[in-house]
């Protein structure tokens, strides 16, 4: 039995139980309780008249990508649908889009919600943004004959291997692709190989993506709060990462006494976790869910809330990004660059190989292994700020000279937008 077959016959059996696994989820934050039935495909809102294009970013990076292309979807007068997968992508990302935007959750890829969340929206394009590939979506989407485009499409080494692996291969299913359109030519090439018929290289769609928002009342309280003293952050850390910062800290702090250490998990929700660590170290801990701004006394500083990663770049000078140390990946460093901190990440960044060569290539970023080696670029750049402040500004050159993948994007996807006026005559 073919593989797909197999799975769409599986998540048909697995579709009664749907109910009681959101259930679950929600009692674990997983879930929004509030919009469980938009994850069965029940829309809470209704479709707007006109054009409509959907477009689907699965986590913060992913869905914070495709915000250049809403803007200049909404410019060109249609409406815009944006779905995401977590709970904290949809906080975030709500929170940025403009009016004519609609936010959903995406429903569960089983045939029955997807024909019911494609029979209420009705979309005329359908852009799915990086990795992002749902079987019983891709076929229906197919089936309705919707233009389907894979935007600022990224895929590993190591996952092209895995697809490769895959009973039948993955041709089947990158064949009802009508368009793949390529951060960049490695990518490309591995989409070609696997089976994509239509691929271009646009580059990343997160160069042209704005900085991170911070209201300016709460970031004069938040620097207010933290006044003259030397301050780091590490962000988007992962477990394991957040004991290394506080070794770190606890190494800088014999030179720098007045150190602040601000952590942001890639998990809010581990907060209390990285709080009780720093306080079994010895260190004058804070969450920001409970206690409020830093105060003078805080040495570890827990950053636990969603959406506030801007008013934590401003503050900080100096950025570790985490999932480099004890987790492999990486996360961008895009947003650090955007402004002008100078970023410092572990040797596992593979996801973001190119970008943080580029960032190296201008001397904005340096790689730590350990947090031996983390203390000491710290304790490098925070002696002298001037140092930090080059790195900062080469960071954001590079940024700026590669943006423009959302013009070439548009530019690709303009024949769909114009066929699609056609039919609406």
């Amino acid at each position: 039995m073919p593989l797909l077959t197999l799975y769409r016959l599986l998540t048909i059996g697995l579709t009664p139980f749907a109910g009681g696994v959101l259930a679950w989820r929600a009692r674990r934050g997983r879930e929004d309780p509030a919009r469980l039935m938009e994850r069965v495909g029940v829309a809470s809102a209704k479709r707007p008249e006109g054009r409509l294009v959907w477009l689907h970013g699965a986590s913060i990076g992913e869905s914070l990508a495709l915000l250049p292309l809403i803007d200049r979807f909404i410019q060109r007068g249609v409406d815009v649908l944006v779905t995401t997968g977590t709970v904290t992508s949809a906080k975030v990302v709500k929170a940025r889009l403009p009016a004519g935007a609609t936010h959903q959750y995406l429903p569960l890829d089983a045939p029955r919600f997807v024909e019911r969340f494609l029979g209420h929206w009705r979309p005329d394009i359908v852009l799915f943004a990086e990795s992002e590939l749902w079987p019983n979506m891709i076929r229906a989407v197919h089936a309705r004959r919707l233009p389907l485009i894979l935007v600022n499409a990224a895929i590993s080494r190591r996952s092209a291997e895995r697809w490769r692996r895959l009973p039948g291969g993955p041709g089947r299913l990158l064949g009802k692709i009508d368009l793949c359109l390529a951060q960049n030519a490695e990518s490309a090439a591995r989409y070609l190989g696997l089976g994509a018929p239509r691929v271009r290289v646009c580059g990343n769609l997160k160069f042209d993506v704005p900085p991170p928002p911070a209201g300016p009342a709460r970031l004069a309280a938040f620097t207010g709060a933290i006044g003259a003293r030397p301050v780091w952050a590490a962000v988007s850390t992962h477990e394991g990462e957040e004991r290394i910062a506080i070794e770190a800290h606890l190494a800088l702090c014999r030179d720098v006494p007045d150190l602040l250490t601000i952590i942001a998990p890639r998990q809010p929700e581990r907060g209390g976790e990285i709080a009780a660590l720093a306080r079994a170290a010895g260190l004058e801990t804070a969450q920001r869910t409970l206690d409020g701004e830093p105060r003078r006394a805080t040495a570890i500083y827990v950053a636990d809330t969603v959406g506030e990663l801007g008013l934590i770049l401003r503050a900080a000078g100096v950025v570790f990004m985490g999932k480099s140390l004890t987790a492999a990946g990486g996360h961008s460093p895009i947003e650090p660059a955007k402004l002008g901190c100078a970023v410092l990440h572990g040797p596992h960044v593979e996801n973001f190989a190119d970008i943080y060569a580029e960032l190296a290539t201008a001397r904005a970023a340096a790689r730590v292994t350990d947090a031996e080696s983390l203390s000491r670029a710290l304790s490098y750049l925070l002696a002298e700020p001037s140092r930090m402040r080059k790195m900062g500004r080469a960071g954001g050159d590079v940024v700026t000279r590669l943006g423009g993948a959302s013009q070439s994007i548009m530019a690709a996807v303009e024949p769909y937008l114009a066929q699609s006026a056609l039919e609406q005559k």
